[in-house]
């Protein structure tokens, strides 16, 4: 096999991933919550990997970017819908911070498209830390059927880093991806180069 594919098939993967967990959500067989679990911890390996591997492969086109962050948004999407379908109490007893979240995330991509015709690509790193703080408190929600903890915390670092995108997206002058903070983005419109983590950004 062709490694410059594999990042690819690593994306397009948590796409059948993502419908995978909805149906299981949907038909909820016998220890359809672990295998909900497991397959949520598998497309964030990918998540994790299929970037890692195309930069290490010099392939990390910003098509590619944008193709990933496109992805993450359905495949978290499909989580979210999960866990609804699986635990509809949590939603009611949280709609407000959820509804707030959601926009905030909305408010990302139309300030996006409005300013540069494109979705979101900042992949910034404080976005990397929401995402594991998400993780693990989807994990929770729908082992346990409810989070309180881990959920406050979740809230507050998404909407800090919803407002840090925010932040970002007006300060550039033209669209770039993988942008690690508002500092770079900083330097960025000074026309000054930044450097970017090889691990986690570039």
């Amino acid at each position: 096999m062709n490694m410059k594919k594999v990042p690819l098939l690593l994306i397009y993967s948590r796409i059948l991933l993502g419908v995978i967990i909805i149906l299981l959500s949907i038909l909820q067989p016998a220890f359809f919550t672990w295998i909900i679990i497991t397959f949520i911890f598998l497309g964030l390996i990918a998540d994790i990997f299929d970037g890692i591997i195309a930069r290490h492969l010099n392939i990390s086109t910003p098509k590619l970017r944008r193709l990933d962050s496109g992805v993450d948004q359905f495949f978290w999407l499909c989580i979210v819908i999960a866990c609804y379908l699986i635990t509809p109490q949590f939603f009611k007893d949280n709609w407000i911070k959820i509804l707030i979240l959601s926009a905030a995330e909305g408010l990302c991509y139309i300030i996006s498209y409005l300013r540069f015709k494109k979705e979101v690509a900042t992949h910034a790193i404080g976005s990397k830390l929401w995402t594991l703080v998400l993780f693990t408190t989807l994990i929770q929600l729908i082992a346990t059927g409810n989070s309180q903890v881990l959920f406050i915390i979740c809230f507050y670092l998404g909407f800090a880093t919803r407002l840090e995108i925010i932040a970002i997206l007006f300060i550039i002058k033209h669209w770039t991806n993988d942008i690690p903070t508002v500092y770079h983005a900083v330097l960025m419109r000074k026309g000054k180069p930044i450097k970017r983590h090889k691990l986690f950004n570039g």
